[in-house]
């Protein structure tokens, strides 16, 4: 009796996984199918055998359903029209929302409803969204899950939304001032995330290593990264634009001060914002620095009295209450900015170069240095050859600073290769005076 007993859960254990094993192999001959069909951008085909895998197969290799589900919806999205259309769309949103629940540690939340958010942004008109309606999915995502709200996209598309909404008159100035803040840290925070990533390679080359080829590919990642949040950064700037300058930004400041003067943050984001917008000669802008050095003295305030005061102690402080590589960086990037008003080029030079030492995968001081040479070739040459010389040291500093265009444009502006065999300077080292003082050798023609 015994014996058949166990003979009897026996036979049940085996049956249980020949049929576990049989139900798996099916799942993945229909997930090989659908990937195939994907692959080839067949993505009607795609989409039964995908549907029969989120019926019969939930729980199988679900970073590839997602994957390669997500992959056939936007190829589906992109081949239709109408309410067809519209009907991936929920799909795919319906998707995104399940990845979230179904694969929760490798679905952050901030990064996949940004990618639902997105969509329906790039939609809008087919799904009748208003700006509000874009604005409040991408402030449910901003007050949710922050950390991992990181797309350069959503942000701009939710920083966009806001102004649409200033300027239809459902938003007030200060609530446009404070969301331009939100965006600008957390685009600051990313960029820097990423640039420290970045110059760990950077550096490694540097050093004469040569990088394995998945670094190259990490070095590639954070490059493109840091490149696309830059780029993000500068149109959230076009899109506040002149919606906040002195005469909006003084009147409002001077309203909420009292209200706000021992706010720390309101205080750093007034300062900032009335510098960035070139109010700082007005007497609020040095009320609310000196405010600010009294109740949460930092780096800012202490070079923003330096700007005030001109005074070297204010300077000093700068410097040694900065200890971060990348904002120490971008102190110096800011004090060469200032000069550069000012037409002190040569001092510019020297803190944007001070920055590219902390902050070896900069490029904006590179095309700085050769914007500052292209503007003082007519004052650093002894005669029209030597002057345009000038113009091969911009294009070495635009090509360091990765903007092909611009290095083209200074070449092109530089002496012509009939200018260098009539003169015979083929080859030799031309001495640039002036601010410049650096040398530069005529091409081999």
């Amino acid at each position: 009796m015994k014996t058949n007993i166990t003979l009897f859960v026996a036979f049940l254990f085996l049956g249980t996984t020949l049929g576990f094993s049989q139900n798996e192999e099916e799942c993945n001959q229909t997930l090989s199918i659908m990937t195939e069909y994907v692959k080839a951008k067949n993505f009607k085909a795609a989409y039964e055998p995908f549907k029969k895998l989120r019926t019969e197969c939930p729980k199988y290799n679900p970073g590839a359903q997602f994957k390669y589900g997500e992959d056939m919806f936007e190829g589906l999205i992109d081949e239709t029209e109408g309410d067809v259309k519209k009907g991936y769309i929920q799909e795919l949103s319906d998707l995104w929302d399940a990845r979230i629940v179904e694969y929760a540690k490798k679905s952050p939340k901030g990064k996949y409803l940004a990618k639902k958010a997105e969509l329906r942004y790039d939609n809008r008109k087919l799904l009748g969204l208003t700006d509000a309606m874009i604005y409040n999915e991408f402030d449910a995502i901003y007050k949710t899950d922050l950390a991992n709200f990181k797309s350069p996209k959503g942000l701009y598309v939710y920083f966009k939304s806001m102004v649409s909404l200033y300027d239809a008159k459902q938003k007030t100035a200060q609530e446009l001032f404070d969301k331009y803040d939100d965006v600008v840290d957390k685009l600051e925070k990313e960029t820097d995330f990423n640039t420290k990533k970045l110059n760990e390679y950077v550096e490694k080359e540097a050093s004469g290593a040569t990088l394995a080829k998945k670094e190259a590919r990490y070095k590639k990642f954070y490059s493109q990264t840091v490149n696309a949040l830059e780029k993000i950064a500068g149109s959230v700037d076009t899109e506040l634009g002149d919606r906040a300058n002195c005469s909006t930004l003084i009147p409002l400041y001077q309203k909420d001060y009292e209200a706000n003067k021992n706010n720390g943050q309101w205080l750093q984001r007034a300062m900032n914002k009335l510098y960035s917008k070139g109010c700082k000669e007005d007497p609020m802008f040095v009320k609310i620095v000196k405010q600010k050095n009294t109740v949460e003295p930092n780096e800012d305030t202490a070079y923003y009295l330096y700007l005030i005061t001109g005074e070297q102690q204010y300077f000093d402080q700068t410097l040694s209450l900065t200890t971060d590589p990348l904002k120490k960086a971008k102190l110096y990037n800011k004090i060469a900015k200032d000069f550069k008003a000012k037409g002190s080029y040569g001092k510019a030079r020297n803190y944007y170069m001070k920055a590219m030492e902390l902050n070896p995968s900069s490029k904006n001081a590179h095309l700085q240095i050769a914007n500052m040479y292209g503007n003082s070739a007519k004052n650093c040459g002894s005669d029209n050859f030597t002057q345009r010389a000038v113009f091969w040291l911009a294009a070495q500093e635009a090509e360091k600073g990765g903007n092909a265009s611009a290095a083209s444009r200074y070449r092109g502006l530089a002496p012509t290769k009939t200018e260098i065999f009539n003169k015979s300077m083929g080859g030799k080292t031309i001495k640039i005076g002036c601010w410049i003082q650096r040398s530069v050798t005529v091409p081999n023609i």
